[in-house]
């Protein structure tokens, strides 16, 4: 018998990119085991990089 939902994109298939990238960094987390207080800094550095370069003129 198969399976009636292989041929049917997942949810996250059809996610708004920034859901299928958090999925990922998440997943990259905690596959790694990254101490929660550890992530949560390195991810406000990036976001204060990010904001800087969405900022800065081309």
């Amino acid at each position: 018998m198969t399976d009636p939902h292989a041929s049917t994109p997942s949810a996250l298939e059809n996610a708004p990119d920034d859901v299928k990238l958090a999925v990922d960094l998440i997943y990259l987390l905690e596959n790694h085991a990254i101490d929660p207080d550890t992530a949560l800094s390195a991810i406000e550095m990036v976001r204060r990089d990010l904001l800087a370069k969405k900022n800065s003129p081309p």
